[in-house]
């Protein structure tokens, strides 16, 4: 007969602590051979290559890959497959384990921006003085180069820097960074206000400024597509679950929220003003403002 504390309310915590660093070491027994701690870390010297690694998500991820396959960039796939195109195609599948998942969706994110920074960034420099600082930059060695940074972030004095030093930081000032397709950046908005402005330059100044709002936690289209079947679409007031499930599942499928609002705005355009999408161009009937020569849509 006796007690215990599954709870584990009379443990203190530096009693968890204790027992969670003694479980990360190799256990010695003069009766047992060498046993393996509870977690093993491994680690090396070299870092994990992100690119061209198909293990990389497969590892990171285990309960959505459970069986290990299915990983990104695989070489052996008979079909070649983008990292974003393999990307969304897993929000697609029945399975809604991808648009559950607290943080896939967002490293997923942090990953394309990071190559979109690494591949889609470039040099503008004045027509003056172009081919003579297209030479020196050609000119400076990688070394030279990552010295300097090392130097600055270390916030060295300027004056112990040598002279390729003082080369490479003197360009610097004379080339201006360009990452105008990395989505979020404020380099991604100067570009869209300038396509705003091409735009008006060639169809003139927008007759009609529209903003759309829809709320996919009282729309019954948002609660069929975030899986709830028993929404019944033929009547015309298709009887919903409680205002406090409906928010439960809008936080919980941001994947849905963002297919509910592209397919809302997509339905608007060309149901309501007669847009043609395939065509890209104004269907022959038009709509309720006629037909429409250009729009430029943004999302906030």
């Amino acid at each position: 007969m006796g007690v215990i504390d599954p709870e584990c309310h009379n443990i203190s915590g530096r009693e968890f602590i204790a027992a969670a660093l003694r479980n990360l070491v190799p256990k010695f027994d003069r009766h047992d051979e060498h046993e393996l701690p509870d977690l093993v870390l491994h680690h090396g010297e070299d870092a994990i290559p992100e690119y061209k690694n198909p293990t990389l998500i497969l590892g990171m991820y285990p309960t959505l890959f459970p069986f290990g396959i299915g990983g990104f960039e695989d070489s052996t796939r008979p079909t070649a497959l983008s990292f974003e195109s393999q990307a969304s195609c897993y929000f697609d599948i029945p399975d809604r384990c991808f648009h559950y998942h607290h943080s896939y969706i967002f490293v997923i994110l942090n990953i394309i921006q990071r190559r979109r920074a690494h591949l889609q960034t470039s040099f503008t420099v004045r027509k003056e003085g172009f081919e003579s600082i297209a030479q020196e930059l050609i000119g400076l060695s990688s070394a030279v180069l990552q010295s300097t940074a090392h130097h600055l972030e270390k916030e060295r004095p300027l004056k112990e820097l040598n002279e390729e030093q003082h080369k490479a930081l003197k360009l610097l000032t004379c080339v201006n960074t360009i990452q105008a397709k990395i989505p979020g950046s404020q380099a991604f908005k100067i570009f869209v206000r300038s396509e705003i402005r091409s735009y008006m330059g060639y169809f003139g100044i927008p007759i009609l400024y529209f903003t759309a709002n829809p709320s996919p936690a009282h729309s019954p289209i948002f609660q069929l597509m975030s899986g709830n079947e028993c929404i019944d679409l033929s009547q015309r007031f298709p009887i919903l679950i409680p205002t406090y499930e409906r928010a439960l599942r809008l936080a919980q499928d941001p994947v849905a929220a963002a297919d509910f609002f592209q397919f809302s705005i997509k339905c608007i355009f060309q149901y309501l003003f007669g847009w043609d999408f395939t065509e890209e161009k104004s269907t022959i009937e038009g709509g309720i403002l006629g037909h429409i020569r250009a729009f430029y849509g943004n999302t906030e």
